[in-house]
């Protein structure tokens, strides 16, 4: 039922299943979103563990979680290639328009976003604009050329109030080594 519905998503290209691991690796290029959503309406529960391409063993992954009070999210940012990383988020919780969001120097979260430094490396940093929803939800997935995770660990992912950075930020969380490769 897995292996079905997963073939049936755009962009998936191979499935495969084990089911003594629960495990189901896939190849192709569609949003983890979309994929783990067609997973769980076969009834299961669905949890990335890796991303990257097959055999590659410079491949690293980092994820950033952000717990409350008031916004929650997760970023995964997976390594596809020395030259290109994949990054997926999802927040909840924010007030609905424009935020612009980076990556910031230091995982210092003592006074919030505003103790995570400057923009890290420009343009690298720049992570552009979330576009939040009436909800107060943002879904955002994309490549960033020339960004290399094992960089990013112990920085900070920022979220700002508005479009404008220089502004102390709203909230922040630290990027931290993921689940490689799955």
């Amino acid at each position: 039922a897995v292996k079905s519905k997963l073939q049936t998503v755009e962009g998936v290209k191979n499935v495969d299943v084990d089911l003594d691991n629960q495990v189901v690796r896939i190849l192709g290029s569609s949003p983890v979103k979309t994929m783990t959503e067609a997973l769980e309406q076969t009834g299961r529960k669905a949890r990335l563990i890796g991303q990257g391409v097959p055999d590659d063993f410079l491949i690293s992954a980092a994820v950033a979680e952000f717990k409350g009070p008031d916004i929650f999210g997760v970023v995964r940012l997976a390594q596809v290639n020395m030259e290109l990383t994949r990054i997926e988020a999802n927040f909840s919780g924010l007030s609905p328009g424009k935020h612009a969001w980076s990556i910031n120097e230091f995982g210092d979260l003592t006074r919030g976003a505003a103790s995570t430094g400057k923009l890290y490396s420009l343009p690298l940093g720049d992570l552009g604009t979330l576009d939040v929803d009436e909800k107060g939800e943002a879904f955002y997935s994309g490549p960033k050329e020339k960004l290399r995770v094992a960089d990013l660990i112990g920085r900070a992912i920022a979220i700002y109030a508005t479009e404008d950075k220089s502004d102390p930020g709203l909230t922040a969380a630290v990027i931290a080594r993921s689940a490689g490769v799955g």
